[in-house]
């Protein structure tokens, strides 16, 4: 399947970090969180990528035009370097299309507007890119086409954060205060998969989770998969933040094309950082 990845958003809440750099090109490590979410879907099979392009889209363009194999692969240096061997490689069988959608496009516009390179696709996967999970992503496609009259449906995760959920009358008189985690209260993180028919449900300018989505859920076609394993977006600078010190202590779940993250593993759930929303 085809993967869109929306990489058009400015990343306001992360211009404490940089003004420079567009949010997919944060790096992670030594490679921008826009790579590692392409290597999560190509370590499952799905290489054929559309990004969607908006606020400084030449930099994204930039990276892959020149991008450096050896950074992230072993290799052969001779000749003084007139020769290298790579000994693998991240990107060879990667197929990538570069869209500008536009950079005050939403996420609803920048789906329509890559809608002309999906023909033909059955289903495809799309993405925010801007999270990282862990997710087995065959079993939420299983869980989607076992539901054949379903239209989309998006990955769901519950909150670990050591926030507490207030309910009240209108007065403000308090009837509940609980742990976000024992809520039931699931987030949408922004790993979709759709059918060509979700575009019978959008207009031009809508957002997509706002009036699309209610036009499936008034119908009944739209579901979601709960995941409860790891999952943390990079909105703000403390995010980047917690993301940087799991990525140096090895600590790196999302990587599931590393042997080290084989499902016999601690699950990264466990781990104390995220574990107390740090």
């Amino acid at each position: 399947m085809k993967v869109v990845l929306f990489c058009g958003g400015q990343g306001t809440r992360l211009r404490d970090y940089s003004e420079t750099i567009p949010k997919p090109m944060v790096h992670i490590g030594y490679r921008p969180i826009l790579w590692n979410i392409m290597k999560y879907y190509a370590h499952f099979g799905h290489k054929d990528f559309i990004l969607a392009l908006g606020y400084k889209a030449d930099m994204i363009k930039d990276y892959f035009v020149n991008y450096d194999e050896t950074i992230s692969n072993d290799f052969v240096f001779s000749k003084g370097g007139k020769a290298i061997e790579l000994l693998s490689s991240d990107i060879d069988d990667w197929r990538i299309t570069f869209v500008d959608t536009g950079i005050q496009s939403n996420i609803g516009m920048r789906l329509m507007r890559v809608q002309e390179h999906l023909q033909g696709e059955e289903m495809f996967l799309a993405n925010y890119a801007d999270g990282l999970s862990n997710l087995y992503l065959p079993d939420m496609i299983e869980h989607f086409t076992t539901q054949p009259d379903k239209v989309a449906s998006f990955m769901t995760y519950q909150p670990t954060a050591s926030f507490h959920v207030v309910r009240m009358t209108d007065e403000g008189l308090v009837t509940n205060i609980a742990p976000i985690a024992h809520s039931n209260l699931w987030l949408n993180t922004g790993y979709f998969l759709f059918k060509q028919e979700v575009f019978d449900y959008m207009k031009y300018g809508e957002e997509l989770v706002v009036e699309p989505f209610q036009r499936l859920i008034r119908e009944q076609k739209l579901t979601t998969y709960k995941h409860k394993g790891f999952w943390q977006s990079m909105d703000t600078f403390k995010d980047k933040m917690l993301l940087d010190d799991l990525q140096e202590r090895g600590d790196t779940p999302w990587e599931v094309w590393n042997a080290a993250n084989e499902p016999k593993m601690k699950p990264i759930y466990d781990s104390p950082a995220v574990r107390n929303g740090q």
